[in-house]
């Protein structure tokens, strides 16, 4: 599968391009604060709200199917959170990339899902995402807020990415639209927020800042590389979902981490640099796990 390889491969290199700009040009660190916050503030949550609110959603028919994906998320939330409990795990780190694990790259899901499947599989993605979102950004945010004793309930209703997500869901369930020109500006103003956001990433990204904690590392990148492609696989199976949503499901459950945990990780206090050198080895890692989980999807099926 390289087109699924060569899918990804623009992201690894907009990370690649944020580290250069940042080095070598007088766009440095200061710069790339302000960037953060735009993308926190404004332009990850328009993408979220925005996508969700188009998203054909219908739980109740793909009950399942729906369910398997949130199984995932939270099997990938549970496990995350369990290395806290690993002896000589450094708590700061574990807090800040604990995300890394159960949150997923939601651009290059729809991408992938519309080249394999069309527009139906492109449905089902945004029923997962609907479904994941909430979950994993709550999870995100709930482990860095309780790490860095802030007040937990407080900083899940002032976050921009879980305001934008229930926002979108209540619109979508009430079947409210957004006026074509309002629609074109947030879709507009969404489609910045994945490049700006992954060469933020590539910004903050400090070489060998996953030597400090490597053991928890590879813990967190096998769950989100290993484990949770497996189960995706196995739930497809065990349930006997369609042949279209079991295939589905087991992209949704390979995918990469998403780029905005290291924004999150920065903006709440986490170890950027840690949390971007998972990112960009996550990004990395899926270019080869996505195309092999699809191998094992054919030859289950």
């Amino acid at each position: 599968m390289p087109s699924i390889s060569l899918a990804l491969l623009p992201d690894f290199l907009l990370i690649v391009l944020g580290f250069l700009i940042c080095r070598y040009t007088a766009l440095d660190t200061t710069v790339w604060a302000g960037i953060e916050r735009l993308v926190y503030w404004l332009l990850f949550p328009v993408l979220l709200f925005s996508s969700i609110l188009r998203s054909r959603l219908d739980p109740s028919s793909d009950l399942a199917f729906a369910a398997s994906g949130m199984a995932l998320s939270l099997v990938g939330f549970g496990l995350a959170a369990s290395l806290r409990l690993v002896r000589g795990v450094d708590q700061h780190r574990q807090a800040s990339g604990a995300q890394v694990a159960f949150r997923f790259n939601s651009y290059v899901a729809l991408a992938l899902a519309e080249r394999i499947g069309g527009g139906q599989a492109l449905a089902w993605v945004a029923l997962l995402l609907a479904v994941c979102v909430p979950i994993s950004n709550a999870g995100a945010v709930w482990t860095l807020a309780r790490h860095g004793g802030q007040n937990t309930l407080r900083e899940m209703l002032h976050n921009p990415l879980i305001l934008a997500t229930a926002g979108g869901l209540v619109c979508n369930l009430a079947g409210l639209r957004l006026p074509e020109v309002v629609e074109v500006t947030c879709t507009r103003i969404g489609s910045a927020a994945l490049p700006l956001g992954l060469m933020a990433v590539g910004a903050g990204l400090q070489l060998g800042s996953l030597a400090a904690a490597p053991r928890l590392a590879g813990a967190l990148l096998a769950i989100r590389h290993a484990v949770l492609p497996a189960l995706g696989l196995g739930l497809g199976l065990a349930l006997a979902l369609p042949r279209g949503q079991a295939q589905t499901l087991a992209i949704f459950a390979a995918l990469p981490t998403a780029s905005s945990c290291y924004v999150l990780a920065n903006r709440m206090g986490g170890d950027g640099p840690y949390v971007a050198g998972l990112v960009t080895t996550s990004t990395l890692l899926g270019m080869f796990s996505l195309p092999l989980v699809l191998m094992g999807f054919d030859l289950l099926h």
